[in-house]
């Protein structure tokens, strides 16, 4: 889902303006020692705060299945592994095996019984829109951006704004994501602010793709170098959407992104009327092609924009629930594999009404096999799998540092409890990940290799709270109307 296509933008300044004084920022995470001790993981949590637990050694201790998503890790295309252990030093996989040796002072976790994998990685949302979750129900996308979409976005306060993207991102991190990119329309900066620091707040992963409205000096610099840059786990990406009539808006997007280092990101042919705006064509003239580009949906691209798409490794996230529910019609999945497009998936924000990762990987195989009537079609089960972690990863160009258990990369993984009445008894666990599984059924997130969720339970949040403030801001909008 995308916002209405923007009017043409006034005249356009060279990127150098564009990018006057744009500064990078670090900051490093604290460290904090901590003493040994085991934690069954089924039992709710006494966890510090996420901050101090940066820097602490976990080893995760007996899980009856490991998908490390690495071959050369574990056994098969999912590199799976029996009864492993997982050990997380200063944010990082340090070591997958079996009677792994539990470093001094490390704080075991006991995952007997459960499955252990990489957490999924989101490729496309937009938070802000779980204040319209459930609405314009019998709307196609356009109908969507009528009714839905930009009467609540004119409408947003600071205040507002952060109570809805933390109840959105908190869903989605206790549905078992550790990263996720959002594609932001929201341009006042107070508004942004508010935004990012919503998005810091919850521990996720995550990249903030903007989409600015014209060519701003000012406020592109601004929110990534004071607002993105200093968030450890925060990324930038320019957003854009590309069509005929704003093609020097779009250019301008993808210098200032050329210029910055980032990816450019853009939604594509997400409905048959936008073949119009030939988005593909825009990218292609303004040199955008290229393992620097994310495309959303894709869904009606031709042969020959596919075999361009493939050939110059441009990146695509796939939504199977938001094209659903808007009519768009169906991505062709195995067209894009066939031709070896990295495509990862994505929940879509406000047309997805949930953050459930198991509905969406579902999704994904289902409308394949519903378009052509073939169990066989990609994606399987397997496929799927890779798609919602590592292939996500890949996608994103950040595969070198999440998406697997691989030592030596991040430590984002889920812990998923399948002793639950709609995953048990044990036939295929792998395929009942994907078939079976619910949020409800995510025991355990790490991010970094800090503990968002434990025994089925966020960690030092008050999700009764976090829903009383955005039902409370969406009263307030509501009574704008």
């Amino acid at each position: 889902m995308h916002s209405a296509p923007t009017p043409p933008p006034a005249p356009t300044p060279s990127r150098r303006a564009l990018l006057t004084g744009l500064g990078l920022a670090a900051a490093a995470p604290l460290a904090l020692g901590v003493t040994a001790r085991t934690t069954p993981l089924g039992q709710p949590a006494d966890q510090p705060d996420q901050s101090a637990q940066a820097g602490r050694t976990v080893l995760l201790r007996g899980a009856s299945l490991v998908l490390t998503m690495d071959p050369a890790v574990g056994s098969g295309p999912l590199g799976a592994i029996e009864n492993a252990d997982v050990l997380m030093q200063n944010g990082t996989i340090a070591a997958v095996g079996t009677a792994l040796q539990a470093p001094r002072g490390a704080w075991v976790v006991d995952a007997s019984g459960k499955l252990a994998m990489p957490g999924f990685v989101d490729t496309h949302t937009h938070l802000w829109q779980a204040v319209i979750r459930g609405g314009c129900t019998d709307r196609d996308l356009f109908g969507w951006f009528q009714g839905c979409t930009d009467p609540q976005r004119g409408r947003l306060t600071p205040a507002a704004l952060h109570s809805f993207v933390r109840l959105a991102a908190l869903d989605a991190v206790q549905s078992g994501v550790t990263t996720l990119v959002d594609w932001v329309d929201i341009f006042s900066y107070d508004l942004v602010e508010s935004y990012v620091r919503a998005l810091a707040g919850t521990g996720v992963r995550f990249t903030y793709a903007m989409f600015p409205p014209k060519p701003d000096a000012v406020l592109v610099t601004k929110v990534k170098k004071e607002l993105v840059d200093p968030v450890p786990l925060g990324s930038f990406q320019v957003a854009t959407h590309a069509a005929r009539t704003v093609q020097d808006l779009n250019r301008a997007h993808w210098e200032a992104a050329q210029d910055m280092g980032v990816m450019l990101n853009s939604h594509v042919l997400e409905r048959p009327e936008q073949r119009a705006d030939d988005p593909i064509g825009v990218l292609t003239d303004i040199g955008a092609l290229g393992p620097r580009l994310l495309i959303n949906h894709a869904i009606h691209l031709t042969d020959a924009e596919i075999a361009a798409v493939a050939a110059h490794d441009v990146r695509a996230a796939h939504c199977p629930l938001s094209n659903m529910r808007l009519a768009s019609g169906i991505m062709r999945l195995s067209e894009f594999r066939r031709r070896g497009v990295k495509v990862g998936l994505g929940l879509d924000g406000g047309t997805n009404d949930s953050s459930d990762f198991h509905a969406l990987m579902k999704t994904a195989i289902g409308l394949q096999r519903a378009r052509t009537t073939d169990a066989g079609v990609f994606p399987q089960v397997d496929d799927v799998l890779r798609m919602a972690t590592l292939g996500g990863a890949e996608a994103l160009g950040i595969a070198d540092r999440v998406g697997s258990l691989t030592p030596g990369k991040r430590a984002d993984l889920v812990v998923i409890d399948p002793a639950a009445l709609n995953f048990a008894p044990r036939f295929d666990w792998v395929g009942q990940i994907v078939f079976n599984g619910r949020p409800e059924n995510i025991d355990a997130v790490f991010v970094d290799g800090r503990a968002l969720k434990l025994g089925g339970r966020l960690v030092e949040v008050d999700t009764d709270r976090v829903v009383r403030e955005a039902e409370a801001a969406a009263t307030r909008l509501r009574a704008t109307a």
